[in-house]
């Protein structure tokens, strides 16, 4: 992606200390830390002699762009490190992690506009309790949300468990403030619900993954707090009565069901297996479950409403069985064991694992034909489950019992390659919330709309014609 007359080089001792005086000697560590050159699943480790700057305003990061974009040294961003794609990690240079762990504050926060501004370093827990602090709810939500911050959310424009209601990251940014790739700085902290003044900049680097700009804050939107939960774990005949349930249950309950996920007995048998001491919602696993909730200003209303979407889906023999959650523990209790259920297969270990979207009309015919298409190559343990409201499911292989996943790891590209050709002749998505990062790029490449592809590597040659931006992420080299 870089200009042929130029390339790029790693970053060295005359850099780092050149970076120290500008920047103080605090700021910058060299090597960096090993935890900046880790991505969770251990499946890339970052170069050795990776550097790291810590900046603590937007206008250092400007400082360090413009000093990188001059020497060609690749930039790598660093959010809260829980990136599945292989993002924050480069291995064939040295590169300068840059984190924005120093920025975190909460800037202002405005319930009058339903907005508030925050850095990219902030925590999304620490986002969602300033704004309940308000009585307000930022409601991008997902397991890692302790450790995850703003910056990663939107560069990879995260989804959670209630895009079903109030959709993805970008969805609920209304602005940002980012520097480009030679150090200038875009001002668009703009709490604006519309603005139709040309190229929406803002669209364009949520989801880039740090690879056309730095966001260094962001205007969020936030919606009024709902005042009461009814939340529901049912046992499904299948995915298809699963599906008939989820259009019953909008028909019923409209904007006010804000989650509808969708879980195999497979991940009942991992969470028993890892993870025995959370309480599991059914002692005997149904092959196919739910877990849903409905939010809104009255508890009775949609309860009564809830009971009765399910109370139909009985009669019909949609849903075999199930649990209402009677209280604020039960509902938590019920979230608690489908956010743990990435920690399972963490413990499990993956051969190799994904995250799809399809049509959701193509959903159960694929689950009915991928297992059989996939037990062709080898016979892995798969494990389904996710939001089923919006479409996105992950779909994980893992070795046979009793068997390491090492013995075939080098069946992993022909099993993804046979997966996305399921997704692909169906109208989906190789990627619904995880991003593309190092591990996704080959897998883009190959997928994606000609065009689209082309109209994305004129855009990257365009806004970092020196492509030092997390080189080798989401378009290969």
């Amino acid at each position: 992606m870089t200009d042929p007359g130029e390339r790029l080089r790693g970053i060295g001792p005359d850099d780092v200390a050149a970076l120290a005086a500008r920047l103080g000697a605090d700021a910058v560590s060299w090597p960096a830390p090993p935890r900046y050159r880790e991505e969770p699943r251990g499946k890339l480790a970052g170069h050795p002699a990776s550097a790291l700057v810590r900046p603590r305003s937007t206008e250092e990061v400007s400082r360090v762009l413009s000093f990188c974009h001059e020497r060609r040294i690749p930039v790598v961003p660093y959010g809260g490190g829980t990136g599945l794609v292989g993002g924050q990690v480069m291995a064939d240079l040295p590169p300068l992690v840059l984190s924005l762990e120093r920025m975190r504050a909460i800037r202002s926060i405005s319930p009058a506009d339903g907005a508030m501004v925050v850095e990219a370093g902030a925590v999304l827990a620490d986002v969602q309790a300033a704004a309940a602090a308000h009585d307000r709810l930022f409601p991008l939500s997902m397991a890692s949300e302790g450790s995850c911050t703003i910056g990663g959310n939107l560069a990879t424009n995260a989804g959670g468990v209630q895009v079903l209601r109030y959709g993805n990251a970008r969805t609920l940014c209304l602005g940002i403030e980012a520097v480009m790739a030679d150090g200038r700085i875009h001002h668009g902290l703009r709490s604006l619900h519309k603005d139709n003044t040309g190229y929406d900049l803002r669209d364009l680097l949520i989801g880039s993954e740090g690879t056309l700009g730095i966001i260094t804050a962001a205007t969020l939107r936030l919606h009024m707090r709902p005042r009461a939960h009814a939340t529901a774990f049912l046992a499904v005949a299948s995915p298809a009565a699963a599906l008939e349930l989820l259009h019953a249950a909008l028909a019923a309950l409209d904007e006010r069901l804000t989650a509808f996920e969708l879980i195999s007995a497979q991940s009942f048998a991992f969470m028993a297996d890892r993870l025995p001491a959370i309480r599991r919602p059914f002692e005997t696993a149904p092959a196919w479950s739910v877990l849903m909730e409905a939010a809104g200003s009255e508890a009775g209303e949609i309860e009564d409403r809830l009971f009765g979407v399910i109370e139909t889906a009985l009669v019909a023999g949609q849903v075999t069985d199930g649990r209402m959650a009677r209280s604020e523990r039960d509902r938590r209790e019920f979230w608690h064991f489908r956010e743990s259920i990435p920690l399972a297969n963490r413990a499990v270990g993956a051969i190799v694992s994904h995250d799809i979207s399809l049509p959701l009309g193509a959903i159960p015919a694929f689950l009915d034909e991928a297992p059989r298409r996939i037990w062709e190559i080898a016979p892995v343990r798969i494990n389904a489950f996710g939001h089923l409201g919006d479409g996105n499911l992950h779909y994980n292989f893992f070795p046979p019992e009793g068997c390491d996943r090492r013995a075939y790891a080098a069946l992993a590209p022909k099993l993804s390659e046979r997966l996305y050709e399921l997704v692909a002749v169906r109208g989906g998505s190789i990627s619904a919330e995880h991003g593309i990062g190092r591990f996704r790029a080959g897998d883009l490449a190959r997928f994606a709309d000609p065009a689209a592809l082309g109209a994305m590597r004129a855009i990257k040659a365009a806004l970092d014609p020196r492509g030092i931006l997390n080189p080798g992420a989401v378009l290969a080299n």
